[in-house]
């Protein structure tokens, strides 16, 4: 299903739910994270793990055509204590272990990292790789149960993560930085707090995410600089009954490097 307009704009769906419930729209996002990641030139990404699919402490945010056809973006919250590490620390710890002290910190009071955000060429400039997708992941941590999040941020998207909640960590790499996916690309560790009360976004940012929190499941025409585009926000997680956030928590273990095994393939940054 190509992209539908109505009235000018894009119409996009854009749901949550947790990875183990939907292997097959999971499949659509690597399959569309893929052609992204090919047409920037990084390589061989079909042979690229993709464990975070059956992750039970992966949820996945997918931008898709109404009829979930066809996907145009999406972004991942993983959540500390699942089957694998946090992407933050497969990518970074081998260069700072002290990366795993600090994830270990606030996983004890329930953390998660959003990460893999991505959209397609079809849909550039429309916001959905920047903010109404990193505002929705800060909205559907409060169902998740999460008191923070992690994000490893490239240079364009600082200012932005910031804008939503989101700080530099400067107690670990160089002043907060790495170099990563590879020695020419930097990307810097970020961390939101407050998830709950918000105190550190925008009042743009805090009232947006506020108000999905409040209605989740809503249609809303979104606009970024001049450019407007109809979603139709489904982020109700579906079977929340069969998550335990005490259970992943419970299940933490303190991260090592011969734990990970860091995949520069994945490119998990916001």
């Amino acid at each position: 299903m190509a992209l539908i307009f109505k009235d000018g704009r894009p119409v996009v769906r854009l749901r949550a739910f947790r990875a183990i419930d939907d292997p097959k729209a999971c499949e659509r996002f690597i399959e569309g994270h893929a052609h992204v990641l090919t047409a920037i030139g990084v390589k061989k990404v079909t042979s690229s793990k993709n464990d975070w699919m059956y992750n039970p402490a992966a949820f996945v945010l997918i931008v898709e055509s109404l009829d979930g056809e066809k996907v145009y973006g999406g972004v991942r919250i993983h959540v500390s204590g699942g089957s694998e590490p946090l992407p933050i620390e497969e990518a970074t710890g081998h260069m700072d272990p002290d990366v795993y002290e600090l994830v270990h910190k606030y996983a004890k009071e329930g953390t998660g990292e959003g990460c893999g955000l991505w959209n397609s060429r079809e849909i550039a400039g429309y916001g959905i790789g920047s903010i109404f997708l990193t505002r929705a992941g800060a909205a559907i941590s409060s169902q998740i149960g999460i008191k923070s999040l992690f994000a490893l941020c490239a240079p364009y998207t600082v200012k932005l993560a910031e804008s939503v909640g989101y700080r530099i960590d400067r107690s670990v790499g160089n002043d907060g930085t790495f170099y990563y996916p590879k020695l020419d690309l930097l990307a810097t560790v970020m961390i939101m707090k407050n998830l709950d009360t918000l105190t550190e976004a925008d009042d743009e940012n805090k009232e947006a995410i506020l108000s999905l929190r409040g209605n989740s499941n809503i249609v809303r025409i979104e606009t970024l600089r001049n450019k407007e585009i109809e979603i139709h926000y489904q982020i109700d997680i579906p079977h929340l009954d069969r998550w335990n956030l005490k259970e992943i928590i419970d299940n933490l273990k303190y991260s090592t490097l011969d734990d990970l095994s860091s995949d520069v393939r994945n490119l998990n940054i916001l």
